[in-house]
């Protein structure tokens, strides 16, 4: 995931790709066992997502 994504199509994927593996990161906690770092690196990875979807906009 190193390359750059400069056309439309590709940052789509590139998005899509960095939301699933988000959904696979929560799909392996368990809930009993979260601790505070685990929340915030969840948080700083939808943080990334935001970023790059605002950089995709521009």
């Amino acid at each position: 995931m190193g390359n750059a994504v400069h056309d439309k199509d590709s940052q789509l994927v590139y998005l899509k790709e960095r939301l699933n593996m988000f959904v696979e990161v929560i799909d392996t906690m368990d809930p009993e066992d979260i601790e505070l770092e685990d929340i915030d690196r969840l948080i700083g990875m939808l943080d990334d997502l935001e970023d790059k979807c605002e950089q995709f906009k521009k």
